[in-house]
């Protein structure tokens, strides 16, 4: 085992997204794990749009992460010391284990035990934050029902080709909006969108009237925004929004304003609730399996973005929301 751990540090708070010299890369002693603890190797370091969140000092679901602590995040690892009873050596797990390559922690950290039949790295997007948001936002928020249609934005994204794919198993009708050409065809040919837009050239507010002349009955929103403002006056009667992202917008000092949305969600009676996936820890075994199934059968297709080198992890969460990735985005370090 190496004498070192490299780590990548919050050097300072971000002005919005999270930029590459907003972090510092060090090496330290690899630590011991203390009593009821566990050393992991991390293996897959994930990259998630929540991140912008988690290192920011604006108000959100989480606490901060710690200037000059290493930068929060899910990663798939294995176990290679064990002062917890109940927790192997050689266990393959996903966790709250951090941008570095060892963690020493305690087994609240675990997320989940990685031992579906997937590929290693699935366990950090299909079967991790990335599906479980996908399918718990659409299922237990979005409610769709067989025939109605489903509108996603960030539609090519690690949750949003998941959440088209889901909708799609379960009889939905998908449509998506992304952010270029190539991910509109990927949209289509792999994800099993019925139609998906560029919202950057095409007219895509009047294409949605054509494909939805009823309306849509679920939007999963990644976004907000401009996007969002449009959307919501395509929504039928009786429409759920699911707000799991705000992608779109920079900065929320000062608040930002836009249209006025009350009479909307009067007259059109939408339900509009907000998503973060660590409320619904209850659902999360049965999404699990129920993702794994799909995958078994050939009925998800999984894309991944992945790096080598921790080196590359500073500019990953900038690039993410460039819209660089094709995929989950994850970094290999192991």
């Amino acid at each position: 085992m190496p004498d070192t751990n490299r780590r990548v540090l919050l050097a300072r708070r971000p002005a919005g997204i999270p930029q590459a010299e907003d972090f510092h890369l060090d090496a330290v002693p690899v630590p011991e794990p203390g009593p009821g603890e566990i050393l992991v190797r991390n293996l897959y370091l994930s990259v998630d749009p929540a991140q912008r969140g988690w290192a920011s000092a604006e108000a959100n679901y989480s606490q901060p992460v710690p200037l000059g602590g290493p930068m929060r995040a899910l990663a798939v690892g294995v176990v290679v010391r064990s002062n917890a009873p109940d927790i192997a050596e050689g266990e393959f797990l996903y966790g709250w284990f951090g941008w570095q390559d060892y963690a020493a922690v305690p087994v609240s950290a675990i997320f989940r035990r990685c031992t579906e039949a997937v590929p290693l790295s699935a366990h950090a997007g299909l079967l991790g934050l990335n599906g479980l948001t996908a399918h718990l936002g659409l299922t237990a928020l979005g409610r769709p029902q067989a025939g109605e249609t489903v509108l996603v934005s960030t539609a090519a994204g690690a949750v949003g080709s998941l959440v088209g794919q889901i909708a799609r198993n379960l009889g939905c009708r998908p449509l998506g909006l992304t952010g270029d050409d190539a991910k509109v065809a990927r949209c289509r040919e792999a994800y099993g969108y019925e139609a998906a837009w560029n919202y950057r050239t095409d007219d895509w507010s009047a294409a949605l009237a054509t494909a939805a002349p009823d309306g849509v009955n679920v939007y999963f929103d990644n976004v907000g925004g401009p996007i969002l403002d449009a959307a919501l006056r395509r929504m039928a009667v009786a429409g759920r929004i699911v707000q799991c992202g705000t992608a779109s917008v920079a900065s929320w000092t000062d608040v930002p304003t836009g249209p006025r949305v009350e009479r909307e969600i009067l007259t059109r009676r939408l339900i509009w609730s907000g998503f973060v996936v660590l409320d619904h820890k209850a659902r999360f075994e049965a999404a699990v399996a129920a993702l794994a199934g799909w995958y078994t059968e050939g009925r998800i297709r999984l894309d991944e973005d992945v790096t080598e080198g921790i080196k590359g992890a500073p500019g990953a969460i900038a690039g993410l929301y460039r819209g660089e990735n094709r995929g989950k985005r994850l970094i290999y370090v192991g």
